[in-house]
């Protein structure tokens, strides 16, 4: 069905549009969005009584339809919100609406703001003093990233950024590096003061964005624990706002981590820049029944489960102009290997995504060149394997923000993959443990040997996986829509 077959089925008669309109819209919308979300753009045109007429010019035409269609016509978010609500796409939330009227607030206030100095006097004398951000955290599925989502897009500067706490992190220490190998090498025998880069890169940061949104802002990694007071001040300091998403509140961050003595200055910091919203209506929204996909999660004790893999990957690849391969992955110059790959889809097991030491930056370039991932053979995951548990928890976050596809074959039934028991005396724990010259009795609290932070986080695993069989989420995950435009 063609681009004009599928709008003129969608689009009831009284609405006309001229050729060269017609050519204005597809312009904007082949370059931006999928074919889906194109009819819905234009249905929601019609549905508001918009009429693109024979004397109208295309330029007219593309302006309507980006500020009264991509926008939709709205004020802001919470104005957004309630028409999502009217139009029968989203149910009434409270405790998402008591969010959106303070990020509403956040939007107006927004308008005109700059952290660059207006005069070259100011840039001698004062820096700008930023608008209080906001810091949204509650249970997994309530809608805390919608809503962020929602603010981030009406938010008019170009100078944001909206992106996982993870890919961040992996950003700013990249560009550490950077700093670091730039400075000349000391000569032998003489002292020199250490050189700090954390100044400079959150300066770098400042220059970039005014707006910085975090999905996911969560702490277990004791080389981003350690720096983040010292960074988030420098960003504040040079006018950067921050709204962030997470799972814990501020008090609860890195909790029972190694040298969180440390951390804990950070969360004043956090506090004093960034109010504190409570997002909890105690639903799930990735777990209410949405039209699934079809059967994406199988047990390996099911008849033919491989053998239906084995054709879904098939049938997947057939489409894809490329032949089955392993394909090799350069990522900070390491060489990760992956044994079936066919175009933008990879054929992996378990053993090869999480028993390898790989981390975020490698599970953002699979997600990055794939858009449907198989990962088979996931086994039950007790304290034994936590770190292989941390690093699929990392893996599904890093594949569902950039809507990757998932098909799964595992060993239980997704709620029953982790398990916080399980034999561990023998656990590399303990060898950790003495060599860290920790008593075994105190150390079991932490959070890197009790599991607790794995099993915390890995709610928030098994509700995007949920969300990630249904039929939406799949759609919106081919990549091969948006990049044909169709």
């Amino acid at each position: 069905m063609t681009f004009d077959t599928k709008m003129s089925a969608y689009m009831p008669l009284p609405v006309k549009m001229s050729p060269s309109a017609l050519v204005g819209i597809k312009c904007v919308f082949k370059e931006q969005l999928c074919s889906r979300k194109i009819l819905k753009c234009l249905t929601e045109l019609y549905r508001r009584g918009y009429s693109v007429t024979a004397g109208q010019a295309a330029a007219t035409a593309v302006e309507e339809v980006e500020s009264g269609v991509t926008a939709a016509g709205f004020s802001g978010p919470l104005d957004h919100y309630s028409g999502l609500i009217r139009a029968g796409s989203l149910r009434e939330d409270e405790h998402q609406r008591a969010v959106l009227q303070k990020l509403d607030e956040l939007h107006k206030t927004l308008r005109g703001y700059t952290n660059r100095p207006t005069s070259i006097m100011s840039r001698f004398f004062s820096k700008p003093k930023p608008p209080q951000g906001c810091y949204i955290y509650g249970d997994v599925g309530t809608g805390k990233t919608m809503v962020m989502d929602m603010f981030y897009s009406h938010v008019e500067t170009e100078r944001k950024k909206r992106v996982h706490f993870h890919g961040f992190m992996l950003d700013v220490h990249k560009r550490i590096h950077r700093l670091k190998q730039s400075m000349p090498k000391r000569k032998a025998g003489k002292m020199a003061k250490s050189y700090d880069p954390i100044a400079p890169v959150a300066e770098e940061i400042s220059e970039e964005a005014r707006l910085l949104c975090f999905d996911e802002f969560q702490v277990t990694d004791i080389a981003d624990a350690m720096i983040l007071k010292q960074l988030f001040e420098n960003l504040f300091l040079n006018g950067v706002v921050v709204v962030a998403t997470s799972n814990r509140p501020p008090e609860d961050l890195y909790k029972n981590g190694l040298q969180r003595v440390n951390f804990v200055p950070f969360i004043a910091v956090l506090q004093k820049y960034c109010q504190t919203l409570r997002l909890d209506s105690g639903i799930d929204y990735r777990k209410r029944n949405r039209p699934s996909a079809g059967k994406l999660y199988f047990l390996s004790g099911e008849p033919d489960a491989e053998a239906t893999l084995d054709k879904m990957f098939d049938e997947l690849a057939f489409k894809q102009n490329d032949i089955t391969r392993p394909r090799v992955l350069n990522v900070h110059n390491r060489k990760v290997r992956l044994n079936k790959a066919c175009g933008t889809i990879a054929d992996c097991t378990f053993e090869e995504l999480c028993d390898r030491p790989l981390g975020a930056s490698d599970y953002l370039e699979i997600s990055r060149l794939f858009d449907t991932v198989f990962i088979r053979h996931i086994p039950l995951l007790t304290l034994n394997k936590k770190t292989q548990a941390r690093r699929l928890i990392t893996l599904v976050d890093a594949l569902y923000d950039h809507k990757v596809r998932v098909v799964i074959l595992a060993e239980r039934p997704l709620e029953d993959i982790f398990v916080q028991d399980g034999d561990h005396s023998h656990d590399e724990s303990h060898i950790l443990m003495d060599d860290l010259g920790l008593k075994r009795d105190e150390a079991s609290s932490l959070s890197i040997f009790s599991g607790e932070e794995e099993k915390f986080a890995f709610q928030r695993t098994v509700s995007r996986l949920t969300e990630m069989q249904t039929e939406d989420y799949w759609l919106d995950g081919d990549r091969s829509l948006k990049a044909s435009g169709k």
